[in-house]
């Protein structure tokens, strides 16, 4: 019989984990996870960028709870040895038509608590010589860091901590008595007082389990990359980032220096025939049934065809991705791209079309579930923990 049981091993479930041993040393806490690690989706897939909080609605949980990270997430790096890098980013406008979305976006940051500096040609080229631009946001406290291992650190923790990480534990069933929660898994029966919900791309799936009734449904978008090849990593310093597409809900095609050295170009945004689908061969018939019998589905794409259009066209030609790529860096031609990894975000959207635009929580009686927690839940996945306590002695739901 556990205390609490989180149902998700990524970084965010394993954030809450962590966050309730820290708090409640003597509380039995168990993480299933359905993979044979940790970490095996959007964590393992993850850009690897330390976020600002700049692009996010003031007051909203994505903007405060991502200032915050970026600082808790670098003590916990330097805390425990893994390798994190503050090495700033640029947003630049590449023309002057995007002046005034650059000057909107620079006055959300300073909103948000942000110390970021508007820079002219000079300065940005000082920064990132080969960029094409003709101003842009520098934000120094943008870094880079390999979530995957903050994640497997995370649940180190946990287990010394006395928690249990239970893998290969997919859940079936979920039934909330009055006394305590039965979750029925491949692998047996777990018992506990409360759950969390941190299942990402399956998380409307585990409320629907349980009944929760919600008007939101993951809608999976993969993000597929490429990598500069070796000798062409120089024409990148940091990360490079243009200014966002304000009729598309996506950053558009950026420049990611890894930890480890390489530089990843992407990604595009493009609808996934499979929630965990890292190839474009990737299909699941259930998965594309819940898409398509989905009116919130068909509401957004008519809201946003011709853009839809256009990624899935760069999706499939590396010579319009480069197009894409070559108005921000001019010098990269089609040679010098590499395939590179893919990754899915699980987005949540609303039966009326909408994108839900920040961290989605909501609660059930003995559960919380975390709905949507995409970009920048991994930079912010600290501070949604200390969250999650906080909400569960709000609901005296606390050993």
């Amino acid at each position: 019989m556990y205390d609490y049981i989180i149902i998700g091993g990524g970084i965010v479930g394993l954030s809450v984990g962590m966050a309730l041993l820290n708090e409640k040393p003597k509380a039995k806490v168990a993480v299933l996870e359905k993979e044979k690690h940790v970490a095996a989706h959007q964590t393992g897939h993850n850009s690897g960028v330390i976020h600002s909080g700049i692009y996010y609605k003031p007051g909203s949980y994505k903007a405060k709870l991502a200032k915050k990270g970026n600082e808790t997430m670098r003590r916990f790096c330097q805390q425990h040895e893994i390798d994190v890098e503050i090495c700033g980013k640029v947003i630049v406008a590449s023309d002057e038509e995007e002046l005034s979305l650059l000057n909107r976006l620079y006055n959300r940051g300073i909103e948000n608590g942000l110390e970021i500096r508007l820079i002219e040609k000079g300065e940005l080229l000082e920064l990132e010589p080969h960029v094409n631009g003709v101003q842009a946001i520098y934000v120094p406290t943008a870094g880079i860091v390999n979530y995957k291992k903050v994640a497997e650190k995370m649940a180190e923790i946990i287990q010394e901590k006395g928690g249990h990480i239970l893998l290969n534990h997919m859940v079936e069933s979920i039934t909330e008595t009055a006394n305590e929660v039965v979750i029925d898994t491949n692998q047996g029966t777990i018992k506990g007082a409360f759950y969390i919900n941190c299942a990402g791309l399956h998380s409307d799936r585990i409320a629907k389990l349980a009944n929760i009734q919600t008007d939101v449904r993951i809608v999976p978008f993969r993000g597929e990359y490429y990598q500069l090849k070796p000798e062409k990593r120089h024409l990148v310093k940091n990360l490079i980032y243009p200014v966002p597409n304000p009729n598309f809900p996506f950053l558009g095609v950026h420049f990611t220096r890894m930890i480890d050295g390489t530089v990843d170009v992407g990604p595009n945004a493009v609808l996934s025939f499979k929630r965990e689908g890292y190839l474009k061969t990737d299909f699941s018939l259930h998965d594309m049934r819940d898409v398509l019998y989905f009116k919130g589905f068909w509401k957004l794409a008519s809201q946003y065809m011709k853009e839809g259009i256009e990624e899935m066209v760069r999706s499939f030609s590396k010579r319009q991705f480069v197009k894409s790529v070559q108005k921000l860096m001019p010098d990269i031609q089609e040679t010098d791209l590499l395939p590179g990894p893919s990754g899915v975000r699980a987005q949540a959207l609303k039966e009326d079309g909408t994108l839900v635009d920040d961290f989605y929580i909501v609660h059930g009686n003995r559960s919380i579930h975390i709905l949507n927690a995409p970009s920048p839940a991994a930079t912010a996945s600290i501070e949604i923990g200390k969250e999650i306590i906080r909400r569960l002695e709000k609901l005296r739901l606390v050993v």
